[in-house]
């Protein structure tokens, strides 16, 4: 692995715990104590949508790793714009792997709380997205950028992968 790779590697894994971590883990952990009162069926619901979730957000920082030169923090991002893998149907499925986690744990819990921080989060990330991350890309990658934010969707996955080119 070269050095570029490795630093990506190690980058990528601070930010996963910093930030997936910290919205999806340690705020609803906060919240709930992972401690509710949800009957069985929904405590297996809620089980598989954080597990969902969470493969989500592993498969999308792992891409970076794999594709990128960079990592998903602001501070530190990519050489090369990413779109591989999951990045192929849907441009931010990180986001939408953290918001399934939440949703996950507030049926899991039956919590309000992690309910509304679900809204919240949502609400953050959609401003961030649109008022700070996609003028910054469309900057640094231009042309290409431009074409994908074109044919992949912003939240909703496309039905087949896009084809780059």
């Amino acid at each position: 692995m070269s050095q570029t790779r490795a630093r990506a590697a190690i980058g990528t894994i601070v930010f996963f715990f910093v930030a997936p971590g910290g919205t999806a883990g340690l705020v609803p952990w906060l919240i709930t104590r992972w401690d509710g009162d949800a009957p069985g069926w929904a405590q297996v619901v809620g089980a598989v949508t954080v597990a969902a979730g969470t493969l989500l957000v592993v498969a999308a920082f792992a891409q970076f790793v794999l594709e990128g030169r960079g990592t998903p923090a602001p501070v530190a991002p990519t050489e090369e714009l990413v779109v591989g893998g999951l990045y192929r149907w849907v441009r931010n499925p990180m986001y939408l792997g953290v918001s399934t986690s939440i949703a996950g744990q507030a049926v899991l819990f039956a919590s309000v709380g992690v309910g509304l921080w679900l809204v919240a989060f949502v609400l953050a990330t959609t401003a961030f997205t649109l008022a700070y991350e996609e003028p910054t890309l469309r900057r640094t990658y231009g042309a290409s950028y431009d074409a994908y934010a074109a044919a992949v969707p912003r939240w909703r996955p496309r039905l087949t992968p896009w084809r780059n080119g």
